[in-house]
């Protein structure tokens, strides 16, 4: 694959990750790019077919999947999610740095692929924290909290492999986070702005 290195950020619901990517996206306008999953679920409202999501059926999916297009892919509450080849080289197209979210499962497949990401995990200072954070959001029902929360244990368990990660940032600052996140993909950054002059 041609362009330059993707960046693979894991961690748990609540770490933070989004907003380490606003801040990077706006600081760094049109150096990043997302790569849009597919996913076999139905659009919500609102929601942009290619923009949000590549919206497609199980059928089309597996068929893909079977054919080796997906670098990765899981199944949530009964749909399936994954990251395509194409979505990634559109991306890396246009000369900027891929960004995939993606969980703990998702990097243990990616790491069977010849794509050669930057892995970084972002993780919580505590669960306890996290616990905090994901209740101030007031957006999970109680269920849905603890299923995260459970889910949130398990990753920052697996997380702990030696060699897993590149980087593990622990976000209990948001500012010092930010820094050690541009800090690693900074060479990275300097090379797509470089081969954007030439």
């Amino acid at each position: 694959m041609q362009g330059p290195r993707p960046v693979v950020l894991s961690g748990p619901s609540g770490a933070g990750k989004s907003t380490l990517l606003k801040k990077l996206f706006k600081d760094y306008e049109n150096v990043f790019g997302f790569s849009v999953s597919h996913t076999t679920r139905q659009p919500r409202p609102g929601e942009v077919n290619g923009k949000d999501y590549h919206f497609v059926t199980r059928e089309e999916m597996q068929k893909e999947i079977d054919a080796g297009e997906f670098i990765e892919h899981a199944e949530f509450s009964g749909n399936m999610y994954g990251t395509s080849k194409g979505a990634v080289q559109a991306v890396q197209a246009q000369n900027q740095i891929c960004v995939l979210d993606i969980d703990i499962q998702g990097v243990k497949n990616i790491k069977q692929t010849e794509l050669n990401p930057i892995y970084i995990s972002v993780q919580p200072p505590s669960i306890e924290i996290l616990e905090k954070r994901l209740r101030d959001r007031k957006t999970e029902t109680e269920e849905s909290l603890q299923k995260r929360l459970t889910a949130a244990r398990v990753d920052l368990e697996l997380s702990k492999e030696p060699g897993l990660f590149d980087l593990v940032i622990i976000n209990d600052d948001l500012e010092k986070a930010y820094s050690e996140l541009k800090e690693v993909l900074l060479e990275e950054i300097k090379k797509t702005e470089e081969s954007r002059k030439s």
